[in-house]
């Protein structure tokens, strides 16, 4: 069908109000989404009505506007009977929040429509969220759905109800179900492995994700996109030159180059045909506008169902993950870190906690601001009345959602995915997976990297972190061959780019880094400290989740919070006593919960586990931890100084038998564990806190992986409780207020004194 809507020199012909419009950049979007309903979904101009009303015809006022009202025929608009579809335009260069959409909203509950669009522009392409409306009186939650109907079946009541079923997690259920049938294809079509066929799928969902970010006007990138741009490409080329598809992933590498994401020489390793084959299943979704919450979770399921089931990789189930969280409850403005995250499930579901939190308070700032302005008297206003208010309510809604801007770097989104989270892993494609799947999430996949988590890197060192969440490999050992070495070093690029970004702390590391790798370690000896030499707890134990206990609590800041999967009983085993000694002179012990080792086993994991939480001590707790045990230790081995005094000139004495001495060295092992128990319990007495342990027999994951019910819901709300009457801890993070009546953001770090941002210019600049 031909477009039936021109845009003339500064004007737009809009046939259905049979007037030229000043193209402002509202009526631009109005306009390219009328052509989008008339082109695309195939409703005639008759079937729209641009600027409906709905007015309260006895007191002569206007209750609802919509910008375009879209009927199911001419019959029914002219009859004014319910409509099928309502949309509000907006222009403003955000993400979409329904709670914007006030106008259309209240429209489409008035009308009862079916659906509700809103559509918007971001940077110059565009953006639409298609909602169900339920049909009771309260909207505050919209349901997003998949899609509109189109005009041929908008009278088919199987059709509409169908699409009207189309959730969030249907779209996630089905992005899911796609990637699977990609990474089919590479498997049957290409042979690899399915190791190597996620590394292809991974490849081309970052080639997508360029090229959609790239088109400015916000259209999925086809394959029809692709022959197009491949034919003028093969035209201009030389003998030498890469296929255009592999053209394009040495673009990728080049646009993520400080992520490290790729070697170098990393290339794709699919025919083209598979290539082709992927992207024409790929083509209903944009990976530029999808919702995050539909990629992620999407992308996650592929995840799980592809490693654990292919794999054997072991990830820790959601439920544990948001049990973890939920329990430590992080805030924005907290650093968090994951030592050894694999696919990055811990990250990823703290960015989303605290986004989540973002979103919510200022959908709660957005709610006032309505009920301070839809008030009586705006109700009882004329016509240009109304539009003055609803003008200063966009206005000041247009401040608030600038924070969502990630490109804005004094927007609180932007602080969120640069600065709050940092992740390793020994594995390299793991590291590669984590970040692929939290660009999928909404980003924050900077501070990912692939290194041993157990050496710092980069912006992880110690004593930065707020918050660890962690779920470290159980039973392996770390070799004492194992040595830091100039592998360890990033390039001279690196230091000098992550030095600009974390300061002379970073260079601190950098330069101790530098002496451990050309440690000396005698003659004929190979360079370099080992790694076990860093750890204190090195010279009790070198299993692998012992030295995850001592660096996560040496990368927390004083007062930081703590989440690590332990295998049950580690802090109970006599045989690492000194391991938990360790641990309680460094950390109060906040929660142990036990969980089922079902939970585990769908992942591939025999061994029950404990989830167990610390706070590491302040620096006054640490100080009163401290003088408790040296006066301990002072006075019990005073007390017991003169039988020691005693046995030991015994056993200097000459001619002592061989019995005897056995004998008295057994008594002075006896009086040291005699000392040591005493001083533990003076200790106890004089430092002594609760240690909540919960357990629990269903943790909503059954061994085969089918959801069950989730006994951990209940305990963190009841944890929560308690924590907050016992100030467990007090919240350390920066504290954001808006002040929405006069623009201002005050930024509260700590005891400092609150700086104040004016965002007008914050914008401006």
């Amino acid at each position: 069908m031909e477009k039936q809507i021109e845009i003339i020199g500064c004007k737009i012909d809009f046939p259905i109000k049979k007037e030229m419009l000043f193209k402002s950049p509202e009526e631009k979007v109005r306009h390219e989404y009328i052509d989008r309903l008339i082109n695309y979904y195939g409703f005639n101009i008759n079937q729209i009505e641009q600027d409906a009303k709905i007015k309260d015809v006895k007191n002569n006022r206007i209750l609802a506007k919509a910008d375009i009202v879209v009927w199911r025929s001419f019959e029914e608009r002219k009859n004014k009977s319910t409509p099928l579809i309502v949309v509000e335009c907006k222009a403003e260069q955000v993400t979409i929040k329904a709670e914007d959409y006030f106008k259309g909203t209240e429209f489409a509950r008035l009308s009862h429509a079916s659906f509700f669009v809103t559509t918007n522009q971001k940077q110059t392409r565009i953006f639409s969220k298609i909602f169900k409306i339920d049909k009771a009186d309260n909207i505050s939650e919209l349901t997003e759905i998949k899609d509109i109907p189109h005009a041929n079946n908008a009278n088919d009541d199987k059709v509409v109800n169908g699409l009207l079923g189309q959730t969030v997690e249907f779209a996630r259920d089905e992005f899911s179900r796609l990637l699977l049938k990609c990474h089919n294809i590479i498997r049957n079509n290409d042979k690899l492995s399915p190791e190597a066929a996620f590394d292809e799928i991974s490849k081309i969902l970052f080639i997508k994700t360029l090229k959609e970010r790239e088109n400015n006007e916000g259209q999925v990138f086809l394959l029809e996109d692709y022959k197009k741009e491949k034919k003028i490409y093969d035209k201009n080329k030389v003998e030498s030159d890469l296929p255009f598809y592999k053209k394009l992933f040495q673009r990728v590498k080049e646009q993520w180059a400080n992520d490290d994401l790729f070697e170098l020489s990393e290339t794709i390793r699919i025919r083209e045909n598979s290539f082709e084959d992927i992207l024409k299943e790929l083509e209903s979704y944009n990976l530029s506008t999808t919702s995050d919450d539909i990629k992620g979770i999407a992308f996650e399921k592929f995840l799980g169902k592809t490693f654990r089931g292919e794999l054997g990789q072991f990830f820790t189930p959601r439920t544990i993950v948001e049990y973890m969280i939920e329990i430590l409850d992080p805030q924005e403005g907290e650093i968090i870190c994951d030592p050894c995250c694999g696919s990055g499930g811990f990250l990823i579901k703290a960015f989303e906690y605290v986004r989540d939190k973002i979103e919510e308070s200022i959908k709660l700032t957005k709610e006032k601001i309505k009920q301070k302005y839809f008030d009586k008297e705006y109700y009882a206003m004329d016509e240009e009345g109304q539009k003055e208010i609803t003008q200063i309510i966009n206005d000041q809604f247009k401040k608030l959602n600038a924070e969502f801007d990630s490109e804005n770097p004094l927007s609180r989104f932007y602080k969120l995915s640069r600065s709050y989270f940092f992740g390793t892993d020994a594995n390299p494609r793991m590291a590669r997976t984590a970040k692929m799947n939290m660009i999928m999430q909404g980003d924050g996949h900077g501070g990912v990297h692939h290194h041993d988590g157990l050496i710092n890197v980069n912006g992880i060192y110690n004593n930065k972190f707020d918050i660890i969440l962690t779920n470290p490999p159980f039973g392996s050992r770390v070799d004492k061959s194992l040595r830091i070495t100039n592998q360890d070093i990033p390039s001279n690029d690196k230091i000098k780019l992550y030095k600009s970004l974390y300061g002379e702390e970073y260079q601190k590391n950098i330069d101790d880094l530098t002496e451990w790798a050309n440690y000396d370690n005698g003659k004929n000896k190979p360079k370099g400290r080992s790694v076990l030499s860093l750890f204190d707890m090195g010279n009790m134990s070198s299993l692998t989740e012992v030295l995850f206990i001592e660096r996560c609590l040496n990368l927390l800041k004083p007062g930081g919070r703590m989440a690590i999967v332990l295998p049950e009983g580690v802090l109970n085993n006599p045989k690492l006593q000194k391991v938990r000694d360790y641990v309680e002179s460094k950390a109060k012990i906040i929660n142990i919960t036990s969980i089922p080792q079902d939970v585990f086993i769908a992942s591939g994991a025999m061994v029950k586990p404990s989830l167990l939480f610390f706070k590491k001590f302040t620096e006054k707790e640490a100080e009163d931890y401290y003088r408790i045990k040296t006066k301990a230790t002072n006075a019990i081995t005073d007390k017991y100084k003169k039988e020691l005094d005693s046995i030991e000139k015994k056993l200097k004495s000459r001619g002592i038998d061989k019995g005897s001495k056995k004998e008295l060295k057994e008594k002075y092992s006896q009086f040291l564990q005699k000392i040591e128990d005493e001083i533990k319990l003076e200790i106890k007495e004089n430092f002594d806190y609760e240690i909540p342990i919960v357990e629990v027999e269903k943790a909503g994951i059954s061994s085969t992986g089918a959801p069950i019910e989730n006994e951990l819901k209940p305990v963190a709300v009841e944890f929560k409780k308690y924590r907050t009457i016992h100030k467990l801890w007090e919240p350390h993070s920066m504290k954001i207020k808006y002040d929405v009546f006069n623009g201002k953001f005050q930024r509260v770090l700590g005891n400092e004194k609150p700086q104040i941002f004016y965002k007008d210019d914050a914008i401006d600049n």
